[in-house]
């Protein structure tokens, strides 16, 4: 199979998760973070750009603050660039996955109206002595639907809670 499509062919989901992963190995260190670790970032960032941009300026006013710092005014503005730059691949890549998210809704819907539209045209030709053999393949539909709602409902209703069991060390000691 070809891995390398002309530039206007569609790439299999394949050949994209290839491309992509080598594109990532290019931009250098992906950090993932977990969600707390996101978290507290986003809430040390809550400053605004005027703030940001005054603090750089007196980095860059006495050398000693830059030595304190460790990080020259003009390192700190390419930081800021890079990072304004970066978001543009951000939004890129947003906009990309809802697409590919949003593609594969349809897919999946699709899949649902067609195999739906085929049980329902299968059961009534079942009907048919001419098409017993589609007896068997309805039966089935028709046993996994109703175990899968049984499931659903299953784990829909809540669990009781447990009784608290009294420990040892519970118990007051008898006189």
């Amino acid at each position: 199979m070809d891995t390398n499509p002309t530039p206007n062919a569609v790439l299999t989901p394949e050949q994209f998760v290839e491309k992509f992963t080598a594109l990532v190995a290019q931009i250098g260190p992906v950090v993932p973070l977990t969600v707390e670790q996101r978290r507290t970032l986003k809430a040390r960032m809550r400053v605004p750009q005027e703030v940001v941009e005054a603090s750089i300026n007196v980095i860059g006013a006495a050398e000693s603050i830059s030595q304190v710092v460790g990080v020259p005014a003009a390192e700190v503005r390419q930081i800021v660039d890079e990072a304004s730059r970066w978001t543009a691949v951000e939004s890129v890549l947003r906009t990309a996955l809802n697409g590919v998210a949003g593609a594969n809704l349809v897919r999946r819907q699709r899949i649902v109206l067609v195999t739906g539209q085929a049980y329902h045209i299968g059961r009534q030709l079942a009907r048919d002595p001419g098409h017993a053999a589609l007896v068997p393949q309805v039966e089935e539909v028709k046993r996994l639907k109703a175990f899968s709602r049984r499931k659903k409902r299953i784990s829909q209703t809540p669990e009781p809670a447990p009784s608290p069991t009294p420990s040892l060390t519970d118990e007051k000691p008898k006189e």
